[in-house]
């Protein structure tokens, strides 16, 4: 049975770049880095059957293989022992040799037992031509150099091991599942955080699998132990929560909702009980088991300090604003249809709040405040308006509101000089002459003589350039009598 979280919807706008970073780089290390391991299976195997060491290693082996169903009560041998005896029944020479030659723990029974397996002379051949073949092609492998070995366990392998996959299957595999669940995780920490969490459950999980595999030579690989760290982290920074699950039993597959804490019990329920009746199915269940506390643990520990949450994570997915966004804006439009003014304002006011950056909230708020042209709340919003419309590079609409502004307001609460400049600048740039020179009497009846002379200097500028003389003499004239 598949269950996965599957509560937001990625936001191709902004990148989960660090998820895809970690992907792309276990994608290169198997195609690049671990591409050799083929010519070193096959010259190992080459050179296994050439010194003809299954006929040595295959007694040895059926010996090695009943010792543990007998002696450790590991029944799920017994499997295996028998598919060994079909491929030396059917003399598939091939298979047994790989069965016999990448058995990592096998080759650790050998080298402690070869005193008692076998005569001087085959113990003798068997060490040189054996441990020839090891050194050569089976310790070049990518899992065994840089793989997470419990017998020879290294920090540089706690964080190797992750980025190394046992084939195709296993590598699309973990890809898809750390993209479905890394982006949601890497926006709600940042990618710096999101990668050091990443990195350090997948460094636990090593621990975790290296505890209950003591003396193993069997290298784990593979980033399952850190993807569990990221359902950890997932359901720890919902907590009670309810989110969407997807679930695939079978052929059959569906949504439900529930507390995201309570998927962690099931989780870890699940890889404990298949660790211990599952049998040899070569899947580091207790990796995962220990993925899963370490990243629900970092959550827990550290997610109001180091870890914690960003605020826009929690913010509505872009279709749920858009909603919203039409649900109170058609509410607001109502009430100014009912000429429920009052209502109308606060409603828009209410959605600006919301979503500052919709400049049509703005136009509707600017409008009503018209409507009382004495309270202080028109000039706010006229001058609000007019440096967004600057910003947004439509200065029609700023001379538009600054003209309107004079006629209804400015002898309630007039302008500052500032506004006045700003929107002479404007016009001269829009090639408004006329709004120019309306703009610079404002700005020479508002006192500021510093702001006057420049505003006169470019005046008398752009007349000259015009060659309409008289109007460049008139503003030469004003410069020459200090504005």
């Amino acid at each position: 049975m598949l269950l996965i979280p599957a509560e937001n919807a990625i936001n191709w706008k902004r990148p989960p770049w660090m998820t895809l970073g970690l992907m792309l780089a276990c994608f290169l290390m198997f195609v690049f880095y671990q591409s050799d391991d083929e010519r070193l299976y096959g010259e190992a195997i080459e050179a296994y059957l050439e010194a003809d060491l299954q006929s040595l290693e295959a007694p040895a082996y059926e010996d090695y293989l009943q010792r543990k169903i007998r002696l450790d009560g590991q029944d799920d041998l017994v499997s295996r022992l028998q598919d060994f005896n079909a491929l030396q029944e059917q003399n598939e020479q091939g298979w047994i040799a790989v069965t016999l030659l990448f058995d990592a723990e096998f080759y650790q029974y050998l080298l402690s037992n070869r005193d008692v397996i076998w005569a001087p002379a085959q113990r003798q051949a068997w060490t040189e031509q054996r441990s020839q073949i090891q050194q050569q092609y089976v310790d070049q492998l990518s899992s065994n150099q840089l793989g997470l070995i419990p017998a020879e366990l290294s920090l540089y392998t706690l964080i190797t091991y992750q980025f190394l996959h046992g084939g195709w299957g296993h590598l699309i595999g973990n890809l898809v599942f750390l993209f479905l669940l890394g982006f949601t995780v890497e926006k709600a920490l940042g990618s710096a955080r999101f990668l050091m969490a990443y990195l350090f459950c997948g460094a636990v999980s090593g621990l975790v699998f290296t505890a209950f595999s003591l003396g193993s030579a069997v290298p784990l690989v593979g980033a399952s132990g850190s993807i569990s760290g990221l359902m950890g982290m997932y359901v720890a920074i919902y907590g009670l929560q309810k989110i969407r699950f997807f679930y695939f039993v079978g052929v059959y597959f569906n949504y439900f909702r529930a507390p995201a804490l309570a998927m962690l019990p099931v989780w870890l329920g699940k890889e404990i009980y298949d660790y211990w009746f599952a049998g040899a199915t070569g899947i580091a269940y207790m990796a995962h088991a220990g993925g899963l506390v370490a990243g629900a643990g970092l959550v827990w520990l550290l997610g109001r300090s180091w870890l914690q949450v960003k605020e826009e994570f929690y913010e509505p997915a872009e279709t749920e604003q858009d909603e919203r966004f039409t649900t109170g804006y058609a509410q607001a439009m109502a009430s100014l249809g009912r000429m429920e003014f009052d209502l109308a304002r606060r409603q828009f006011e209410a959605l600006r709040a919301h979503y500052p950056d919709r400049t049509v909230l703005l136009e509707h708020l600017y409008k009503l405040s018209r409507l009382r042209p004495d309270l202080p709340a028109y000039r706010d919003y006229a001058r609000e308006l007019m440096n967004e419309s600057l910003t947004r590079r439509q200065p029609e609409r700023t001379i538009e509101v600054w003209a309107e502004y004079m006629k209804a307001g400015e002898s309630h609460a007039p302008l500052d000089p500032e506004d006045h400049n700003r929107v002479l600048f404007t016009c001269l740039k829009n090639d408004d002459l006329k709004s120019a020179e309306r703009a610079f009497e404002r700005l020479r009846s508002a006192g500021d003589k510093a702001l006057a002379g420049e505003a006169c200097r470019l005046l008398a500028e752009e007349f000259e350039k015009r060659q309409v003389t008289p109007k460049a003499r008139h503003y030469r004239q004003l410069m020459a009598n200090g504005v």
